[in-house]
């Protein structure tokens, strides 16, 4: 991890990306709001609980502790889009 700047940059640009796809479909597709809603409220709190969790780090002492945290923050943000795209993936294809 580069940086913890790049890690919320990173953390607000995904979320951000999913927002944007659900409000597209939403345009697109008009009628299905409480799907597309609930992928976006579970983002956008997801969202803000890894930013949190950037903010409050643990084992501040440790070096390897914190890498392997700040890791771990990182796939937590790949897993939650990727799952987010997948839901969203769904709605397009009952569609």
């Amino acid at each position: 991890m580069a940086s913890i700047k790049r890690l919320k940059k990173d953390i607000d640009y995904l979320s951000f990306e999913v927002i944007s796809d659900c409000y597209n479909y939403n345009y697109l597709h008009p009628g299905k709001n409480e799907k597309v809603l609930d992928i976006v409220r579970d983002t956008i709190i997801a969202r803000n609980q890894l930013i949190a969790r950037v903010n409050h780090p643990d084992g501040k002492d440790n070096h390897k502790l914190v890498k392997s945290y700040y890791k771990a923050i990182f796939t937590d943000l790949l897993k939650g889009v990727d799952n987010s795209f997948e839901r969203l993936s769904n709605l397009v294809k009952e569609k």
